[in-house]
């Protein structure tokens, strides 16, 4: 259990550094607003479109092989969507705070965090699996987060011509979202019988998809509010609850009714059991959501949820399940 937890950390603690750099820099007016502005518009539209295209594009693992394991990430994502809007909908009241709430509930880290624990679980083979797996999910997220952001910021009661206006905006918003753009171009690239990408082109997505997780991160722990991330009762706590033990519980329950092998059980696991994505401030701010509150759901889940994805895997793998 201590080298699972001294992994976890190894791979949290650069994340929690550029937050901090950025909750630094934000304190000391090193930066403003209009900085985070611009840099989230540029890791939104640019840097995390070429992460999840060159993601996709580089897995060799045949996507026919894990049907049953995507079936059963859908339905665990599904579950924790639709739960997660009931408890809004019931419990939270600023309609900004809505949307931000349930995308940090069903949204976790995949292309990061989920793909580094699985690498190390697993080796090369784990990791094909988990880029197969991460990219049909990832498309799902993004089309439930555009959803659930945007019918944060309408009045659910409105007249019946109201409502069309709202969904042609919503299916507006999905079709023209760069991250999805960006994932299904990855799986026509994959269909057609194209050479791989190399060369010029392959080196500049490769060094614009570098850029994604360090600039979103500083970005996000410049948006830091400690009171409210600390507060007992507030949004962030149980937003965090829902990722950090509902999420991973759900998970191990899933895995089991289906009774996936154990490499798929672990993908499952440490997919659905890892931190907020890093996507999900950018996205929240790009949607007009509570900026605020998306960081400081994505810092503390990434300190927590790590530990608990380190204590899972140590009782997962005692039962020979993973």
């Amino acid at each position: 259990m201590f080298s699972a937890i001294a992994f976890a950390l190894s791979i949290t603690l650069p994340n929690l550094l550029l937050m901090g750099l950025g909750f630094f820099m934000r304190r000391r007016h090193e930066i403003g607003q209009e900085f985070i502005n611009q840099a989230s518009y540029f890791v939104f539209n640019y840097c995390l479109p070429c992460l999840l295209f060159l993601s996709v594009v580089g897995s060799e693992v045949s996507y026919a092989k894990q049907i049953k394991l995507i079936m059963v990430g859908l339905i665990v994502t599904l579950l924790l969507f639709f739960g997660a809007e009931l408890y809004a909908k019931r419990f939270v009241a600023d309609k900004q705070d809505k949307g931000v709430f349930v995308q940090g509930v069903f949204r976790s880290n995949m292309a990061i965090i989920g793909l580094a624990t699985i690498a190390n679980a697993y080796g090369p083979e784990g990791l094909s699996i988990g880029a197969v797996y991460m990219g049909v999910i990832t498309i799902v997220f993004n089309i439930l987060a555009v959803i659930t952001l945007s019918r944060s910021s309408h009045d659910s009661q409105t007249p019946h011509s109201r409502q069309l206006d709202k969904w042609r905006l919503v299916s507006k918003k999905i079709i023209r979202n760069p991250l999805i753009i960006a994932l299904v171009a990855a799986f026509i690239y994959k269909a057609l019988p194209l050479p791989a990408m190399t060369g010029v082109l392959h080196k500049t997505m490769d060094l614009l998809a570098s850029t994604a997780l360090p600039v979103a991160l500083i970005c996000a722990g410049a948006s830091i509010h400690v009171k409210s991330m600390i507060q007992p009762s507030g949004l962030c706590m149980q937003a965090s609850i829902g990722r950090i033990v509902v999420a991973p519980l759900l998970a191990v329950g899933a895995g089991l009714v289906f009774a996936l092998s154990p490499v798929h059980f672990g993908v499952l696991f440490l997919m659905v059991a890892s931190p907020v994505a890093a996507a999900s401030y950018v996205m929240a701010k790009a949607l007009g959501g509570n900026e605020v509150l998306a960081a400081n759901i994505l810092a503390f889940t990434t300190v927590f949820s790590m530990l608990a994805m380190a204590v899972g895997v140590a009782v997962l793998r005692g039962f020979g399940l993973m």
